[in-house]
């Protein structure tokens, strides 16, 4: 009866969790968000469905194991030496004040050091998975602002691991408390020094020798011992388990199976974690946090306006503009994660109270709700908050401006990375002129100074595209491969110039039907290119005439890309022998016989209608789309010359 019950408990578990992250999903909600509301709703506090907590967590537990060990994995030597002005000084320098300020208002409150060190770790902490994923939706992950927050959050989660160590050790007894830290930091050097030393060797031999096994089973049951041993084994030194985790994940970065490993533990990680901050919701005790609502405003507003001041004059210290210090501040001004592992952890030791933990409890969990907001709001909180900011938005504007003034009928290449550099050669050598931007400060200035007409803008802002010149240009290019920033982007072009044309990169065909949707002219998928290119290539090699493979691949390609269907012809046009079909347009003036007539009724005869391009509208119309012609469209044909001749005059008039 007892399993009964607790298989019923955990089939609820998993239909709530999927109703709450769908419906997080269709409101732009974290998952994260989703499986907080399912533990408090379910938990032992309120319907009590789950009411075993203990077994939960123990089951939670390692969903932070695993995302230790994927922190682990990310920590690079050459990464932290990359970014370690951001890393070491304003990480540190965050991390450091928060356990300054909370030890100065522990003193205030007489609460005791050990417990101002406790609050402080917890409060330090913010939330990765919320930022990280919501700048990377956002497209910021590689601008000013984003490479700040990354930094900071890269050491929030390498502080964890002292943190993890300490924590337990501050409640001893005052008489032993020196020795049980040093005992505990002692454990956890002599783990890192094996890990530095002999892990990576062994984890290599014993990882390669499962991948030589050619078993994608083994090689996955391999990953997991070794988290879990790793784990088992700081344990049984009476360390945590996701130091081990951690520990675990440094070992296989330095090895070559280490992006293999990452794909492979993805999925335990995910809904792992998700069970994790199920059992979070759990915690939270609803009545007892109805009775203190007073606290727990008290300490939602002194950890997210804490954090937001402190932050925010941290990063004007070290150098960065008004509107980013602020940007910076406001995307980690949440609790994280790691402060949910930690807190009971503190609670365990003793060091801060059962009312005051939940409390503090509930405030983290409403900071991570008011994330997805503080993010979303930074542009208008900043435009309103900072001076500078409109300064720096003009300059940068003017500065767009400035290059695309005496630019007639050009290119605006948004994103210059080894894409948009290739297309920019290419259009140099056919005399087009074009502007880029692009956010990477590095690359704007070096391709500056060899002469490239490439300026530092975020091309997500409708304002950057106004300076760019777009009511003027002759084509947009995307060539990033972000769904949801070129979505955006469409959405601007299409409000400021509905007719210019827009070639958007892709990384797959799924993502072929949402930005044709939105206005894309021509959508270029990685996967259907690298796929042709192969294919041509083993066709040449296995014997196919060169010819033979040229005409396959363009019927490819004219399946694929409606604007490669046929050409337009020119004068100076070499014609080849395989190129019977052209591409001719017919612009409808006023007084056409066609006009107020459908394509059927019309009844052109040997040709194809490809298109209508109508003034205004978002994308090419289908023949059926277009239903009634009017004044003003543009049919595009596709035949032979002689039937094109009849099919315009019949068109024309009739």
């Amino acid at each position: 009866m007892t399993d009964t019950v607790s298989l019923a408990s955990v089939l609820v578990l998993l239909a709530a969790s999927v109703a709450a992250v769908a419906l997080c999903r269709v409101l732009k909600l974290p998952a994260l968000v989703g499986y907080l509301i399912t533990g408090l709703a379910l938990g032992p506090h309120a319907l009590g469905v789950a009411s075993n907590v203990q077994e939960t967590q123990q089951l939670a537990e390692f969903g932070v194991v695993f995302l230790m060990f994927s922190i682990g994995l990310e920590f690079s030597l050459g990464k932290l030496y990359a970014m370690r002005r951001v890393v070491f000084a304003l990480g540190g320098a965050q991390v450091a004040a928060t356990l300054a300020l909370a030890l100065v208002a522990s003193a205030a409150l007489a609460l005791g050091w050990r417990a101002g060190i406790a609050l402080g770790a917890i409060a330090a902490m913010s939330s990765t998975a919320i930022v990280s994923r919501l700048l990377a939706e956002r497209g910021e992950l590689d601008s000013a602002h984003g490479r700040q927050v990354i930094g900071v959050l890269l050491f929030q989660d390498l502080a964890v691991v002292p943190l993890l160590v300490v924590l337990p050790a501050l409640g001893e007894a005052p008489g032993l408390l020196g020795l049980s830290i040093a005992a505990a930091l002692g454990k956890a050097a002599i783990a890192l020094a094996v890990v530095v030393l002999a892990g990576p060797s062994i984890t290599r031999a014993w990882l390669g020798l499962a991948a030589r096994l050619r078993s994608n089973e083994l090689f996955v049951l391999n990953v997991l011992l070794i988290i879990l041993l790793a784990a088992f084994v700081t344990r049984l030194a009476g360390l945590s388990l996701v130091l081990g985790a951690f520990l675990a994940g440094m070992l296989i970065a330095e090895t070559e199976y280490r992006f293999q490993v990452e794909e492979d533990i993805k999925p335990y990680r995910d809904v792992l974690l998700g069970l994790f901050f199920i059992t979070v919701g759990m915690l939270l005790d609803l009545r007892l946090v109805a009775a203190q609502l007073a606290l727990v405003a008290g300490l939602f507003i002194a950890l997210v306006g804490g954090k937001l001041a402190l932050i925010a004059l941290l990063a004007r210290l070290f150098g960065n503009g008004g509107g980013t210090a602020l940007r910076v501040a406001l995307a980690l001004a949440n609790g994280g994660e790691f402060g949910f592992v930690l807190l009971p952890i503190a609670g365990a030791a003793g060091l801060v109270s059962q009312p005051l933990l939940q409390a503090l409890l509930a405030a983290m969990v409403l900071s991570m709700l008011a994330a997805p907001l503080l993010i979303a709001g930074a542009d208008a909180i900043v435009l309103r908050v900072s001076r500078s900011e409109w300064m720096l938005r003009s300059l940068e504007l003017h500065r767009v401006a400035a290059q695309s003034m005496s630019a007639e009928r050009h290119v605006i290449i948004l994103g210059y990375g080894r894409n948009g550099q290739r297309l920019a050669r290419l259009l140099e050598a056919e005399d087009v002129r074009y502007v880029a931007l692009d956010l990477d400060p590095q690359r704007v200035r070096e391709a500056a100074l060899a002469g490239d007409n490439v300026v530092f803008a975020d091309s997500a802002r409708r304002e950057a595209l106004v300076a760019a010149g777009i009511a003027r240009a002759a084509a947009v290019v995307v060539t990033f491969a972000d769904v949801q920033a070129a979505l955006r982007v469409l959405a601007h072009i299409h409000a400021l110039n509905p007719a210019v044309p827009a070639i958007v990169r892709a990384r797959d065909e799924a993502d072929i039907a949402p930005l044709t949707a939105a206005g894309a002219t021509e959508v270029v998928p990685e996967a259907f290119e690298s796929g042709v290119m192969l294919a041509s290539h083993t066709l040449v090699v296995v014997g196919v005439p060169l010819s033979r493979v040229m005409r396959r691949v363009r019927h490819v390609r004219d399946q694929q890309y409606s604007l490669l269907r046929g050409l337009f012809p020119g004068a100076s046009d070499e014609r080849a022998e395989d190129e019977v079909s052209r591409l001719h347009a017919v612009t409808l003036e006023e007084g056409a016989h066609a006009i107020g007539s459908t394509l059927i009724e019309v009844a052109l005869e040997k040709v194809q209608v490809r298109a209508v391009r109508r003034p205004g509208a978002r994308a090419r119309l289908t023949p059926h789309e277009a239903g009634r012609l009017e004044a003003g469209d543009i049919v595009v044909l596709l035949g032979e010359p002689e039937p094109l001749i009849a099919a315009e005059e019949k068109l024309l008039r009739g």
